[in-house]
């Protein structure tokens, strides 16, 4: 039997307890990531990157002693090379310009769903195998891996458990809408199962082909409303 690929530790940095426990026991519901560690503070998570030398921070940018951001140079001065994935509830486009000047490989506004955090930890996964492994014998080789680095999964990598057929049903659904849909809509138009449209609503989204806007009612958690980004 082959081994399974190898483990990708994460530290999750989040100044609520609460959060972070919901966010480590999310992250390690997905192979082959497993939590080495929780922070809470800026000066708490750069000690920890220091033990626990993980391959991956998710960090939060509302942090009681430094703001997210700043606590990235840190980690590179002391010669860290762990990447960063940004969670947070930081809309400002200054702040997420900020994230991308410091290199961060993601960033996840807050609230989200499992499902959310699922395709974007497996689309690092995969880029990070690609980057691991690859053989840079000549510019084309060098052009393959920056695009690797960029580009959203093609069809053909789709996460495990979902199918191009279905991809494609669902892509032309939403498409096709006149305005935002649903889950529920799409997978009634779609004729699949609310649970299958809404992963695959969720992966549009993850990688950055779909766009997510909620819609407040009455009472309860607002409707998630998909639209495919033209």
């Amino acid at each position: 039997m082959s081994p399974g690929p190898a483990a990708i530790d994460v530290l999750v940095v989040d100044d609520d307890f609460m959060v972070a426990r919901v966010h480590r026991t999310f992250v390690e519901r997905v192979e082959p990531f497993r939590v080495v560690g929780v922070a809470s503070t800026g000066e708490q998570a750069a000690a920890a990157v220091d033990e626990l030398r993980p391959d991956l921070v998710l960090l939060d940018l509302y942090l009681p002693d430094v703001f997210g951001l700043d606590v990235i140079p840190r980690l590179r001065t002391a010669g860290h090379d762990c990447d960063v994935m940004v969670i947070s509830a930081a809309r400002e486009a200054d702040t997420v310009r900020g994230a991308v000047r410091h290199g961060v490989v993601d960033y996840l506004l807050k609230p989200f769903e499992f499902e959310e955090l699922r395709s974007r930890l497996q689309r690092y996964a995969a880029q990070r195998g690609r980057l691991l492994t690859a053989v840079v014998q000549s510019q084309a080789d060098v052009d393959r891996v920056l695009a690797g680095a960029s580009a959203p999964p093609a069809a053909g990598a789709l996460p495990k458990g979902m199918s191009v057929e279905t991809a494609d049903l669902v892509e032309r659904t939403l498409r096709a809408a006149d305005g935002t849909l649903s889950a529920t809509e799409c997978a009634t138009l779609a004729g699949i199962s609310r649970v299958s449209a809404r992963r695959y609503l969720e992966y549009f989204h993850a990688t950055g082909t779909a766009d997510v806007s909620l819609r407040y009612g009455v009472a309860g958690r607002p409707e998630r409303r998909y639209t495919w980004r033209v």
